[in-house]
């Protein structure tokens, strides 16, 4: 019998929610878990050059607005495998918007990532939101979920960041959609 990681629970017993990892930190592919197999599967290479620069992956049990899991990026200074599950906490959320699946030119849909860390990351504990990080690294960060899909014609628009609790509503809004 094999599980479904796109079925396990939103949350653990302490209250952190879960990230299935798909694309680990340094992959230069994106993975994506299938369903179907039960297994993760090559959704596309990345842009020559690019790299995750964190774990990547998704919320299970969760539904949003593009028809697929919550994304996550978890911020940390170590990277793990695909399928592996981490406890998290949310800093923020990135804003994002692209050209709809399957719509009408024209029609646009949310695909806001979440940012989330560890709660098993000591050096990262004075991490309480996204602007505990630097401009910089904000920035970077927009730039590389841009870059990522600029070749997979998803015209995709950073609209800005909010902080923790934003993303906390999300994944309590879109659990109910996704379980």
């Amino acid at each position: 019998m094999t599980t479904d990681l796109s079925r396990l629970p939103t949350r653990g017993p302490q209250g952190a929610f879960h990230v299935v990892v798909e694309s680990p930190r340094g992959s230069t592919v994106k993975l994506k878990y299938d369903t179907a197999l039960s297994a993760f599967s090559l959704s596309r290479p990345l842009t020559r050059g690019l790299r995750y620069p964190f774990d990547w992956g998704f919320i299970p049990s969760t539904l949003g607005p593009d028809g697929d899991p919550l994304d996550a990026m978890v911020l940390w200074d170590d990277s793990t495998w695909p399928g592996v599950v981490l406890p998290c906490r949310a800093l923020g959320v990135l804003q994002v918007d692209q050209k709809k699946k399957d719509g009408k030119p024209g029609e646009r849909e949310r695909n806001d990532r979440i940012l989330a860390i560890p709660t098993q990351a000591p050096r990262a504990e004075q991490l309480r939101t996204y602007q505990d990080i630097s401009n910089r690294e904000r920035d970077e960060l927009a730039h590389f979920f841009l870059t990522v899909v600029h070749f997979a014609d998803k015209d995709a628009h950073v609209l800005g960041w909010e902080g923790p609790e934003a993303a906390e509503q999300m994944i309590r809004t879109y659990a109910a959609k996704g379980g």
